[in-house]
């Protein structure tokens, strides 16, 4: 029960524990690529996450896919870097399967062996890694941010840096500071993942009908029939094979409305609400399958976060500048994901993409298409991000990068996936390091100079 009381807290003295050139806050895959491309330039890095693994929504969440490498036409390849280079490694462990033109996914990851694998780009780069470690509070000396406060297992203490990156997906370092930032009155609701064994081959490595069916029914149908009599939100449901297993199956087919995930309390209440409709859904399978011997295997160590913050930048990304693959000269990232926005308001999702074309999908409807523009000779293939998104000013060593970026709300539906928000990790990471060399400002780093250390670096700059 929530209450007006307050206790005061007395000053104590905090130990410093690490002194380094950069502190990257955030330990999903875009913040393990901004500490990683920094120390490789040679910049001692420590990195800080709450979770015990590296990976973020990829792996505690159980997202187990990473979208398209090229553009539109898959004529062109588009992202590289440090995406395409987990993508390698986990190759040569058979943990990852390739779904070559496909708009939809372009590789189906292992997440497990994802989580070792961050672990060993972490140690291979010197990178400082702490895990289960919570980020309390900025330190300010002279107005200028100095030090972070964390806590762990060996209590609080201080990590003094001269860059940080707060890549926390909610912005928490730059809410801490009091940085201008957007709360959208209407969120990408969150979804909780689960791993589920028993499902069998399938018609299909796309589909969600891969066992047998509820009377006649697939999963998608069954749900829309039975979703009153199990309490299930109308969603979307969808998912892949785990790379290696013949019937080990992720399924995304929860939506949790009225999340707000920066809210301590709501959060909490999201993350039950989720696991409840997992239950349901396997309690409708038991009920209306029983020739089906699907097993829950696991579910995530956190809700699968859509949006919460967008902190104000030197450039919001819009709808506009995404829809007709406007070019940026301080380009950083390129993506082709369609805009692809989950409905907080009503069911379904709506789809559109560069060639002009849209799409409202609500499972067990007709679909709704349309234009979001008229028809034009040339369409554009893909779309970029300026580093101005990711330079929220206030603080001159002060850099943002993945989901919490400056973009509108139909920009954010295209942006927001992972190979996209990777490529924002590592311009930070690199940003971080030209600008700690040259003794500048974040905002002063010459993007002609950052551009070139991203592309010698294995990066596709554009």
């Amino acid at each position: 029960m929530h209450t007006s009381e307050t206790i005061w807290e007395e000053a104590k003295s905090v130990p410093v524990i690490e002194d380094v050139d950069i502190c990257v806050l955030g330990g999903s895959c875009t913040g393990v690529f901004a500490a990683v491309r920094a120390a490789r330039l040679g910049a001692r890095v420590v990195i800080v996450e709450k979770q015990n693994n590296f990976g973020g929504v990829a792996t505690s969440g159980l997202v187990n896919i990473w979208h398209s490498f090229y553009d539109t036409e898959f004529k062109q390849q588009i992202i590289g870097g440090l995406t395409q280079e987990t993508v390698e490694r986990l190759d040569r462990r058979g943990a990852v399967a390739e779904e070559k033109k496909s708009h939809s996914v372009g590789y189906v990851l292992n997440t497990e062996e994802l989580k070792i694998e961050l672990d060993e780009l972490i140690t291979e780069s010197g990178v400082g890694p702490y895990l289960h470690t919570m980020f309390v509070a900025p330190v300010l000396t002279d107005g200028k941010l100095t030090a972070i406060l964390v806590e762990n297992k060996s209590g609080r203490g201080a990590i003094k840096a001269k860059m940080f990156i707060d890549a926390t997906g909610d912005g928490d370092l730059c809410a801490r500071l009091m940085l201008p930032l957007t709360n959208e009155d209407h969120r990408q609701p969150p979804t909780t993942c689960a791993k589920i064994g028993g499902w069998g081959s399938g018609p299909g490595f796309n589909d969600v009908t891969g066992f047998n069916s509820l009377k006649g029914l697939d999963l998608n149908d069954a749900l829309i029939q039975h979703q009153a009599e199990f309490d299930l939100p109308e969603g979307f449901g969808w998912g892949r094979f785990v790379p290696g297993s013949n019937d080990v199956y992720m399924y995304a087919g929860t939506r949790v409305y009225d999340a707000d995930c920066k809210d301590g309390l709501s959060l909490t209440r999201s993350e039950m609400e989720g696991r409840r409709q997992v239950r349901a859904i396997m309690d409708m399978v038991r009920k209306y399958g029983p020739d089906n011997k699907l097993t829950l295997l696991s579910l995530p160590s956190y809700i699968g976060i859509r949006e919460t913050r967008h902190i104000h930048c030197q450039y919001r990304l819009t709808g506009e500048d995404v829809l007709h693959g406007v070019r940026f000269e301080d380009a950083i990232a390129n993506g082709s994901y369609r805009v692809d926005i989950h409905h907080d308001d009503k069911p379904g999702i709506t789809f559109q993409y560069l060639d002009g074309e849209q799409a409202y999908v609500r499972p067990g409807y007709p679909v709704v298409k349309g234009r979001w523009r008229e028809k034009t000779e040339q369409d554009p293939t893909f779309y970029q991000i300026p580093y101005r998104c990711l330079v929220p000013g206030g603080y001159d060593n002060l850099l943002t990068c993945g989901r919490m970026i400056d973009v509108d709300q139909v920009a954010y539906g295209a942006v927001r996936v992972m190979v996209n928000m990777n490529q924002t990790g590592e311009a930070a990471g690199v940003a971080a390091y030209l600008a700690l060399r040259a003794d500048i400002g974040v905002g002063d780093v010459s993007t002609e100079e950052l551009r070139s250390t991203l592309q010698e670096g294995g990066s596709i700059i554009l």
